[in-house]
């Protein structure tokens, strides 16, 4: 079953149990995945969808940051629950532990000891290797760590 069939039936289950939070959330992700299938004029693999739907996630740990710096409270829930639910379709996120070997084992790779300069050589090649699998900021973080 592909990514794009999953969430139809995960939709249509929603439908049928009035789990209405679960329905807008997949809807909304739906949406975003036909607009980009109709504004390129390209049919999204499971790969792609993974992308789209990892920029959701994103973009709603963004809004949920400034509900909860502004003290709405049933917006930021609203927020986690929808992310919660987002979540379940991306692959497993690295842990900050594996983020630092496989940052340390490009470095290795690419002859990189040290250095700020090197920043931009070595995440380009980070960021290719855990592509979907960690949040950008977190390899920024130990990329920074490493180079320091």
């Amino acid at each position: 079953m592909t990514l794009k069939e999953k969430l139809m039936a995960d939709f249509k289950d929603a439908m049928k149990n009035h789990d209405t939070v679960r329905k807008n959330t997949i809807s909304f992700a739906r949406a975003a995945i036909k607009q980009y299938e109709v504004d390129n004029r390209e049919e999204l693999d499971d790969e792609g969808i993974t992308a789209i739907l990892a920029k959701q996630v994103k973009m709603r740990r963004d809004a949920l940051s400034d509900f909860e710096k502004a003290g709405r409270d049933d917006l930021a829930e609203s927020y986690r629950n929808e992310i919660a639910v987002l979540e379940e379709y991306l692959p497993k996120q690295m842990s900050e532990d594996e983020i630092r070997k496989i940052v340390a084992e490009t470095a290795a790779e690419l002859s990189i000891t040290e250095g700020r300069q090197n920043m931009g050589r070595l995440m380009g090649p980070c960021m290719a290797r855990m592509k979907g699998r960690a949040d950008g900021n977190e390899v920024r973080k130990a990329v920074m760590d490493f180079l320091n």
